[in-house]
This record gives structure tokens, C-alpha cells and sequence, in this order.
């Protein structure tokens, strides 16, 4: 059964596609954070902040299994195709 999910790990391991938040971009904030706390900046006046970083996979293995065709658009925007 076709689904998307929100991990990015998940097509990976043989699901359709996903689309979330990146994992790596709050990562790569906290140390921005931890550095900014380092050089003397009060945690307590550094703003709160959401990823908007967000990443499409989608894995053409298991999409000709199921006979789904993707538009090449779409491949297109893909930040990953699994092939």
C-alpha cells in the first residue's frame, strides 16, 4: 500500500516517499546555538526557532513496484530519488 511519510528514513527502508522536516538541519542549528552560548550570549535571549528546511525522498524501486509513475516535474523537485 502506497504511503508518505514523515521520516526521512523510511523510504530508505522500502517505503514510497516522505517529505518532513530535514533531521540534519536542527543538528546543524543547535551547534550554531552552542557556539553563540560559547562566545558569552545569555541562552535566555536567544530566540526560539522551527526548522523550515524540509526534504522530499522518494524511492522509484518501490514505486515500479506498485506501478506508480511520478511526474518528471516532481522527480525534479525531489531533494532525493532512490533508484
Amino acid at each position: 500500500m502506497p504511503s508518505i511519510y514523515a521520516s526521512r528514513e523510511l523510504p530508505d527502508a522500502g517505503g514510497l516517499m516522505s517529505y518532513g522536516a530535514s533531521n540534519i538541519e536542527p543538528a546543524r542549528q543547535a551547534g550554531i546555538y552552542v557556539g553563540r552560548i560559547l562566545r558569552g550570549e545569555k541562552p535566555a535571549n536567544l530566540p526560539v526557532q522551527q526548522s523550515v528546511k524540509v526534504e522530499l525522498v522518494i524511492n522509484l524501486i518501490v514505486a515500479k513496484a506498485l506501478g506508480i509513475d511520478f511526474p518528471v516535474t516532481l522527480l525534479g523537485r525531489a531533494d532525493e530519488v532512490i533508484e
